[in-house]
């Protein structure tokens, strides 16, 4: 049989209020565990209770590292986060073009040699090749 529907309201009993807390708190801190381990998810938890405890799990080594990434998709807007990986593809196309624009160059200048034009820049080493 499953359990019917909690009342979401605040618990007027403090201590069944605090046996509430931390059966939920480390429910919740095993969820987070299962989560990073079967899903292999980056999972960061922090939990501060009414009197100012601190609980956290971090699936990481380093919650710091964990919250500065957070930090860098959440403040910085998903357009910032669109606008970096935009323009990352913007330098890996602009670079592909550049290496395209000058194989294209030398193989024009290869084609003019081989018709006999532009062969005063050529230096006997070039020229013997052209010649075989």
């Amino acid at each position: 049989m499953g359990r019917g529907r909690v009342e979401l309201k605040r618990i007027e009993n403090k201590i069944n209020r605090q046996v509430t807390f931390a059966k939920r708190r480390n429910g919740l801190l095993k969820k987070a565990y299962e989560l990073s381990v079967l899903c292999d998810a980056e999972v960061a938890l922090i939990i501060f209770s009414n009197r100012g405890k601190l609980y956290e799990f971090c699936s990481t080594q380093s919650m710091p590292k964990t919250l500065e990434k957070y930090q860098k998709c959440s403040y910085a807007g998903p357009e910032t986060a669109l606008q970096n990986r935009e323009s990352e593809q913007l330098k890996r196309s602009r670079n592909e073009y550049l290496k395209l624009k000058a194989r294209v160059e030398n193989l024009q200048r290869t084609q003019r040699n081989l018709l006999g034009e532009d062969l005063d820049t050529l230096d006997i080493k070039e020229l013997e090749r052209l010649e075989k």
